[in-house]
């Protein structure tokens, strides 16, 4: 399998894109063409990949919007969807996976072997032991500094005079940094910390959700760019639900399109020999 560093250099440069759609499906939300249907979830993803799959760098479907109506064989669907009409597009399988060791290597099979995901998110609050089942398999994107509002409660708590999360971002580098599997998480609505989260782990990708309805801005992403791109900027909500009438899939590609574009005029304006 290859790594997830190698998939999105590739990404990045053929796609000019650092925008990541993340598919989050919300029967509530649906179109009216779906009338409220959790049936017609992979119909629903189905359209709006067909609508953005030029314009991103990366999918991203969330796995308990799947489960919590029994959907996982529309998750596989949707997946099996990317790979056939996006086959170079990184799918990022958002997870948030988190257990001891043998409970990890099930987890890990499933992300790999059941969905044939690119990469997983998981959680390293239960140590860096419960990580290496997922690397030894595939790529991961490590929880760092999350765009929730608590997330300080955790991640900013202070560790021998520096916040855990940077703790962590170094830690993770050091343990993993070299093997090309290794991603962190970082929230857009606290671009000072990507900054310094760039800072400390060079060149690793950095998930960053966080953009659009959750109020972070491409302006804010910056400083965690690198001149290859270096983030994979996803955007949930504001993408899926841009219009409930037929046109649907046209608005929200026309959403993905500002998004991306945004995005792009900040990395064309960031020095090159910035990181």
């Amino acid at each position: 399998m290859s790594t997830i560093s190698s998939l999105l250099s590739a990404s990045w440069l053929r796609s000019g894109s650092l925008l990541c759609v993340g598919l989050d499906p919300e029967p509530a939300k649906f179109p009216d063409r779906f009338a409220n249907d959790p049936s017609l979830t992979f119909e629903f993803c189905r359209d709006i990949i067909d609508a953005t799959k030029d314009l991103v760098c990366a999918f991203k479907p969330q796995i308990a919007y799947f489960a919590a109506f029994g959907g996982e064989q529309q998750l596989e669907r949707t997946i099996a969807h990317i790979r056939a009409v996006a086959p170079d597009v990184p799918v990022i399988l958002d997870a948030k996976r988190g257990d001891i060791g043998p409970t990890a290597q099930q987890y890990a099979k499933e992300a790999f072997d059941r969905y044939g995901a690119d990469a997983v998110t998981v959680n390293p609050y239960l140590g860096y032991d419960t990580i290496e089942p997922f690397v030894e398999r595939g790529s991961v994107f490590v929880l760092c500094r999350t765009s929730n509002p608590g997330s300080a409660d955790l991640q900013g708590l202070h560790v021998e005079g520096e916040p855990l999360f940077l703790r962590v971002a170094r830690d993770l580098t050091t343990r993993f940094g070299d093997s090309g599997r290794l991603g962190l998480v970082v929230g857009a609505t606290y671009p000072a910390e990507l900054g310094e989260v760039r800072q400390v782990v060079g060149e690793l990708p950095l998930l960053v959700p966080g953009v659009g309805a959750q109020g972070g801005d491409a302006d804010g992403v910056g400083p965690a760019m690198t001149p290859g791109g270096g983030v994979v900027v996803n955007s949930s909500r504001a993408v899926l639900y841009a219009a409930r009438d037929d046109g649907f899939a046209q608005a929200s590609r026309e959403v993905a399109l500002a998004t991306r574009n945004a995005l792009a005029d900040v990395h064309r304006r960031r020095p090159r020999s910035a990181s």
